[in-house]
Parts: structure tokens; C-alpha cells; sequence
């Protein structure tokens, strides 16, 4: 798949979508050829959650989190506890890469469909923690926002792993 920040139309949701669509793939492409050992690696000592396997997990789960617990009002059933907020980090040092990868895309695939079946002004069901709801719109704006901000994580991790560089 090649990717590509141009939209095949300029209406708003071709736009966003397409967008999220990229820095998902973005994030996955920061993955090629690396192996398990490797993205599990720590190594930023201020940052010991900070592995490309974590990282690829938390975007996985942030999404799972937007979707389906704050837009749908689904019951959260995150990795995260009261006691570990960061779970999803760090048990992805126990799951193979190609998997977080493969759980990612699958949980991308129900969004996009979920995404396509509901209007952009759709309001969550679930209240943000300040008492606020947004609509579907700002959700994709705001994992744009997240999964490209860790996209500048990945390129950081991979430089410093392996020395591959590149967008």
C-alpha cells in the first residue's frame, strides 16, 4: 500500500480519514524489518515504557478507547487498571510485533467502518473527564493529532535502534 496524504476528494471526511489512514500507516511503516528484541527496547532512560512495541500497542488501545468506550459508550475493556493507567505499554513487551501490528490494523478496520456509518457532528455517548462530549469529528482530529505525535516517537526509537531513518 503507498501512502499518501492527498485525499482522492477535498471534502472534510475524505480528508480526515485519509489522514488518520496515514499516520496509521506512517506508524506501521516505522516498524519494516525490525525485529521482536528490537522493539521491545528501552532505550530512553527517563521513558522505560517507551518501546516501539509499546507504542504501537497504546495507539491500538487509544483508538479502542475513543471508538468504542467514548464515541459507542461500549464497557471498557482496556489492559488499563486504576493501579497500571500504562498497561498497554507495558505488556507489549510480551507480544510479538507482528501482532500489535496485525491488532492495530484490525482494530483500524472496525473504526474506518465505524467512522463511514456515522456523521462527523455525531455526538459521543460518554462525556470526556471535564464534562464535555465531543463529536466524531474531534475524535479524528484528536487521534491525528495523538498517533502522528508518537509517529515523531517511532522515528526516534528507530534512529536510535537500528539507524534507519525516513518518513
Amino acid at each position: 500500500m503507498t501512502r499518501t496524504d492527498t485525499p482522492p476528494a477535498w471534502d472534510e471526511r475524505t480528508q480526515l480519514t485519509t489522514f488518520l489512514t496515514y499516520v496509521r500507516a506512517t506508524a506501521r511503516a516505522k516498524c519494516e524489518g525490525l525485529s521482536d528484541e528490537d522493539a521491545v527496547k528501552a532505550i530512553l532512560p527517563g521513558s522505560p515504557l517507551m518501546t516501539v512495541s509499546g507504542l504501537i500497542s497504546h495507539l491500538r488501545w487509544v483508538e479502542y478507547q475513543w471508538f468504542r468506550i467514548v464515541f459507542l459508550g461500549e464497557p471498557d475493556e482496556g489492559p488499563w487498571t486504576d493501579k497500571d493507567p500504562d498497561r498497554e505499554m507495558r505488556i507489549a513487551v510480551d507480544i510479538p510485533l507482528s501482532r500489535l501490528l496485525a491488532e492495530y490494523a484490525e482494530e483500524a478496520a472496525r473504526h474506518d467502518a465505524l467512522v463511514a456509518a456515522h456523521d462527523l457532528d455525531t455526538r459521543a455517548r460518554r462525556k470526556r473527564r471535564d464534562g464535555s462530549t465531543v463529536n466524531l469529528r474531534w475524535i479524528l482530529l484528536h487521534l491525528i493529532e495523538e498517533t502522528a505525535r508518537h509517529n515523531g516517537h517511532l522515528d526516534i526509537l528507530r534512529e536510535q535502534i537500528d539507524g534507519v531513518t525516513g518518513d
